[in-house]
């Protein structure tokens, strides 16, 4: 297997990786996010934990896409590609600050439950507070930073034809779709977790999974740049 190949498969299977963390952080999170009353149902903290950890992996496989993926399409543009390294390392940093503010409603929420009188009150309102910033970082995170970086990474796939260009396509179109709904969200059109919002990640769904199934499956396209030419070659 060339090193190309092996460098596809990898960022093939992280970018699979990040779609299942995601889905399955945002589930687990739910008992704590969900909850209107302030308190922690019994076990709900390792739900949330588990969530947390799922967090951890999708961080550690976002920036992994970036750096796999930039010695390949450096060769047709390194600017672009050193901007989606930088991105990818914006994004799950971003994340982090999510995680860190979903463990500390845990712990917010098992104190609650033995406070009372302005105790009680206090802690509820940081509660409220911790709540609101993971909000934000999911809307930031996964929503804006990503649909930047899908930008950028559909226009370098798309200009080095390293994959069809139809599953360029559909990154180039679900990554201003996506950051367009995330203003939405801003201004308080509808909610991020709701039928628009879900919608409006479709795109970028499919761009993800179609990509990391060809990267996984075929590798990449042949070309001058991938057989050791350069990138000028291939990037009409």
């Amino acid at each position: 297997m060339s090193s190309d190949r092996r460098t596809a498969v990898v960022a093939g299977v992280l970018f699979l990786i990040t779609e299942i963390a995601a889905i399955a952080g945002l589930v687990l999170y739910r008992p704590v996010l969900g909850a209107t009353d302030h308190a922690v149902a019994p076990g709900a903290d390792t739900w949330v934990s588990l969530g947390a950890l799922c967090e951890v992996v999708l961080a550690v496989a976002v920036v992994g896409t970036g750096v796999a993926l930039f010695p390949v399409v450096k060769r047709w543009n390194e600017g672009v590609a050193l901007g989606y390294v930088c991105g990818r390392l914006l994004e799950a940093a971003v994340i982090v600050v999510g995680i860190v503010s979903v463990l500390s409603v845990v712990t917010l929420r098992q104190d609650l439950a033995g406070a009372a009188g302005a105790d009680g009150d206090s802690l509820a309102a940081a509660d409220k507070s911790l709540v609101a910033i993971h909000d934000w970082t999911f809307l930031l995170g996964p929503n804006i930073a990503l649909g930047l970086n899908t930008v950028l990474l559909a226009y370098l796939m798309y200009r080095s034809r390293l994959v069809p260009r139809f599953i360029a396509v559909l990154g180039l179109v679900g990554g201003p779709v996506i950051c367009a709904s995330a203003v939405a969200v801003m201004f308080g059109l509808y909610q991020q977790v709701s039928v628009p919002g879900s919608a409006a990640a479709l795109p970028v769904f499919a761009w993800e999974v179609s990509l990391a199934v060809r990267l996984i499956t075929k590798g990449f396209r042949p070309s001058p740049a991938t057989s050791g030419g350069t990138g000028q070659a291939a990037g009409g």
